[in-house]
């Protein structure tokens, strides 16, 4: 029978995604793109926030559809949608057949069998049981670079955050397990690996009671062909200066941190169940740019949260222009039901929240023009992504540029060149969020 799937939400959700993805295609189903042409349909998916909840149920519905107009059997929703809402999904839209919890995906082939069989299944395990640790995959994004989970669950108990309940505490894989899984994917092709948790700065803490992230990136950075290293989800409070070395020691390691910070006011940052304050924010920051001078720092913002005054967002303004961040990006508060958050005094207007969002990127687009011009005369290196054959032009990413959420780098050349390929481009132009440039043989300035 073919499957086709929908993967919805963060890249951690995709990698669960790639293990139903190989569990299935092992029990004799074919994997196929065409969701019209699929006898079963799986969609996993996020409820973080509210718009990600919301697109979560028009991809629901609308796979729903292919019951009527094309060849669907069976649909099947997994992932935290159907955690949070286990007893409603199936019974406000019928047309699902099958609901999988966070901590069951391993149980897919099972569910789907069972469904065949015209059974409404509800699949749910303990989601702070014990970790799968050795696991394939089938690579969902080009074949060159790939995200691996070391960890799942929280322990950081923001006040505006659902994830703990979804997903269970903090539980880290082994060192071995992960140095494994990362050597199969270079085997494979993959060149540069981006490393995935609730909180990547938190990893081993569970397992060999003090943080092992720094020991992790030094065996991975003993695999002969792996490429780059990114670090994603690294949060602030846990950032040591262990880590901080080996990123500044390791070649491999890009230097790029993405670190959410969520706020910069004091009292805010205290109000959301954030262990850092202003101070110790900037003190950070400082520490990284003084030991890494090229780093690239990334962080994601909350505005609009319950009883932000003024002031409080004022403060957070003057924070982003002081501290000139080389990515950011904003969220409004999202009043999320079992949060702490939720029961706060002083829920914020939608109006008053995308207010503070668009002024904040305003100014975080000024930034990022400025920092883009910086790199104009100076040669980096490129991983090529594709190529746009209606400009014959190629694109790619720089150590500055996480997959999907960064700029790209736009090459000039009359070379073939293949995705994947890792080369030398001389920046000669630049844009708010990307670059432009030619590529050159040896690397320059």
């Amino acid at each position: 029978m073919k499957i086709s799937f929908v993967s919805l939400g963060c890249d951690k959700n995709l990698v669960d995604s790639e293990v139903m993805l190989n569990l299935l295609q092992k029990a004799g189903f074919k994997l196929i793109p065409n969701e019209e042409e699929a006898d079963i349909l799986v969609v996993n998916t996020c409820c973080f926030i509210q718009d990600a909840k919301e697109e979560s149920i028009e991809n629901i519905l609308e796979l729903a559809q292919y019951k009527k107009i094309g060849n669907c059997k069976v649909l099947i929703v997994t992932g935290c949608m159907a955690e949070r809402y286990k007893d409603e999904i199936l019974s406000e839209i019928p047309e699902v057949d099958a609901i999988v919890g966070t901590a069951s995906y391993g149980n897919i082939v099972e569910v789907v069998n069972e469904a065949i069989k015209g059974k409404k299944v509800k699949n749910f395990s303990d989601i702070n049981s014990k970790l799968e640790e050795n696991y394939e995959r089938i690579l969902s994004t080009a074949g060159y670079f790939a995200y691996l989970k070391i960890a799942e669950g929280c322990d950081n108990r923001c006040t505006y955050c659902i994830i703990p309940k979804l997903r269970g505490n903090y539980r880290s894989r082994s060192i071995e397990s992960i140095v494994k899984e990362a050597e199969s994917l270079v085997n494979q092709g993959v060149k540069e690996i981006i490393l995935v948790a609730q909180d990547t700065t938190r990893y081993g803490i569970d397992l060999y009671g003090e943080k092992k992230l720094p020991q992790l990136l030094e065996e991975l950075c003993k695999i002969e062909d792996l490429h780059w290293i990114r670090l994603l989800y690294c949060y602030p409070e846990e950032i040591t200066d262990e880590l901080i070395e080996v990123i500044a020691k390791e070649e491999k390691i890009c230097n790029y941190l993405d670190m959410p910070i969520q706020h910069a006011n004091t009292n805010v940052l205290k109000r959301m169940g954030r262990r850092s304050t202003k101070e110790e924010l900037e003190a950070l920051i400082k520490r990284l740019r003084d030991k890494i001078p090229d780093i690239c720092l990334r962080t994601t913002l909350i505005v609009g949260f319950p009883g932000e005054t003024e002031e409080e967002y004022k403060d957070l303004v003057e924070f982003v222009k002081e501290m000139q961040f080389n990515r950011l990006g904003v969220f409004t508060y999202s009043k999320e039901e079992g949060t702490v958050a939720a029961e706060m005094k002083g829920q914020l207007p939608k109006k008053i929240k995308e207010d503070r969002r668009n002024k904040i990127m305003e100014i975080q687009q000024s930034i990022c023009e400025n920092k883009s011009k910086e790199f104009i005369g100076k040669t980096l290196e490129v991983i090529v992504d594709g190529k746009l054959p209606e400009e014959n032009v190629y694109c790619g990413r720089t150590y500055l540029d996480a997959p999907d959420v960064d700029g790209m780098v736009f090459i000039k050349t009359e070379r073939e060149i293949l995705s994947g390929e890792l080369v030398k481009v001389l920046i000669n132009g630049a844009k708010e969020y990307d670059l432009i440039g030619e590529i050159v043989d040896e690397f320059g300035q």
